[in-house]
């Protein structure tokens, strides 16, 4: 069939469905579950579909004319200038929070994408309710969480017995008159004080997720990811490396970052089958923090790379596959990436990439 006859019987069946009752498309375009919206360059709200009623119960003509970002969360409102704002005539996908007339929050799935007509400018988004989804991926989220405090137990335990050897010999020693009374308490307090430290770590694996992002210490959540895994790691003689310094902090959830390390850097000391070392580095870019996080494990091969991620996909026998698929989550959540590569000459690197924007963001906007 030529290209004419294909458009003659196109423009016929436009002119069909343009004689349909309008109370056919409203019915449609009220039951869909995508939210339409239209801005113009300035990002004031021109059109919006009357599903936005069903799924946020805003009103549409409280909607027409506001603009866009006054119906996101200061941190996405401000990610979404600083990234979106001058894109392309071609569509991009992210996920952002809106406001619900409830004062709540949904999560969306966004396609945006700009078009040019009559040499004015217009944005085009496409939003889809994943709130749902993301429920459920918490709650996998929390899962991993007590899995990996299970998992740590063993070794949490090894490291706190040492210390108790220690403080029941300084206190037998003293009970047998031995006069070093201040050198023996100073030891024992140290002691005492490194048993406190892993304890409080292990509770705070254990906690429930929050969603508290601020401004946080990279140095002091990579030290606490080494310190309950430096037993783990010994049992290997695998050494954990932190190249210095590192001096910069990151906006993040704290806890959902933590976890994020500890998965990988576990992980990198399972994949490990000979002595080594996991050395973990920061970089820093115009526009990103990028964490790297090496092992000198076998590696990953390059054709299954792109596999790691899916549910249930794993190269460890006794493996899930959540780990790197939650981490995965997480980082998108921050507007973060996770990536993988496999070394020139033996194992693998994670690469972890914060945006800078969020962190200038979170100081200077009121």
């Amino acid at each position: 069939m030529s290209n004419d006859n294909t458009k003659v019987e196109n423009q016929e069946l436009i002119s069909n469905y343009s004689m349909l009752p309008l109370s056919i498309f409203d019915w449609i375009e009220s039951n869909q579950n995508q939210i339409i919206v239209v801005c113009d360059e300035r990002g004031k709200i021109i059109f919006v579909s009357s599903s936005v009623e069903k799924l946020l119960e805003y009103n549409t003509k409280d909607v027409l004319g506001k603009y866009w970002y006054q119906f996101l969360t200061r941190e996405e409102k401000c990610y979404i200038s600083a990234n979106y704002e001058g894109i392309e005539n071609r569509e991009q996908a992210f996920i952002i929070s809106l406001y619900h007339e409830n004062g709540g929050k949904v999560i969306t799935e966004c396609s945006l994408c700009k078009f040019v007509e009559d040499q004015k400018i217009y944005y085009v988004s496409l939003l889809n309710d994943i709130t749902e989804q993301k429920e459920a991926e918490k709650l996998l989220i929390r899962s991993e969480k007590m899995s990996i405090a299970g998992q740590l137990a063993a070794g949490v335990a090894h490291e706190i017995r040492n210390p108790l050897t220690s403080i029941k010999g300084f206190l037998q020693l003293l009970q047998a008159g031995i006069n070093r009374n201040e050198e023996y308490y100073k030891i024992m307090i140290e002691e005492i004080e490194k048993m406190e430290k892993i304890t409080s770590e292990l509770l705070f694996i254990s906690k429930p997720l929050t969603d508290l992002k601020r401004p946080e210490s990279l140095q002091e959540m990579v030290n606490d990811t080494v310190n309950l895994l430096q037993t783990q790691a010994k049992l290997k003689n695998i050494q954990i490396v932190v190249e210095q310094p590192i001096v910069e902090s990151i906006y993040c959830d704290k806890s959902q970052i933590k976890q994020v390390f500890l998965n990988i850097v576990k992980n990198a000391i399972e994949a490990m089958e000979e002595p080594g070392k996991i050395t973990i580095s920061v970089q820093n870019t115009n526009d990103y923090v990028n964490i790297h996080i090496s092992d000198e494990g076998p590696g990953i091969p390059e054709e299954i790379l792109h596999k790691l991620g899916e549910p249930f996909f794993t190269t460890k026998q006794n493996g899930t596959g959540l780990g790197i698929m939650i981490s995965k989550n997480i980082m998108e959540d921050h507007h973060g990436s996770l990536e993988i590569y496999k070394n020139k000459e033996k194992g693998s690197t994670f690469k972890l990439s914060f945006p800078k924007e969020l962190k200038k963001i979170s100081n200077d906007v009121p």
